[in-house]
């Protein structure tokens, strides 16, 4: 069975910075593409940022520049750097990989 457990988020002002982490568990990680995803509190989960296994990237409209997505394959590890924060990302955010969710970590981004 596939566990994605996340970390890192919390509470940061506008214009902050954080970083996510989500450790995996129990799939071929070095060939799966990792992906993070957002669901604010009145909206619906969508696409914040992806990563195949060779390292090319996708990331969702929204996303403008202030997120990196990277993996780190030997400690099966997808992160996700965030600068920028600005209170309309507040969301859950949560790592995905075939089919596979984590339970999510919160980010909340105050003005």
């Amino acid at each position: 069975q596939v566990q994605l457990v996340e970390s890192g988020g919390g509470l940061v002002q506008a214009g902050g910075s954080l970083k996510l982490s989500c450790v995996a568990s129990g799939n071929d990680f070095s060939n799966s593409p990792m992906g993070w995803y957002r669901e604010p509190p009145s909206g619906a989960r969508e696409l914040a940022a992806t990563i195949t296994s060779s390292g090319y990237t996708n990331y969702g409209a929204f996303v403008k520049g202030r997120f990196t997505i990277s993996r780190d394959n030997a400690k099966k590890t997808v992160y996700l750097q965030m600068n920028n924060l600005d209170p309309t990302d507040t969301a859950t955010y949560y790592c995905y990989s075939r089919g596979w969710w984590g339970r999510g970590t919160q980010v909340t981004v105050s003005s």
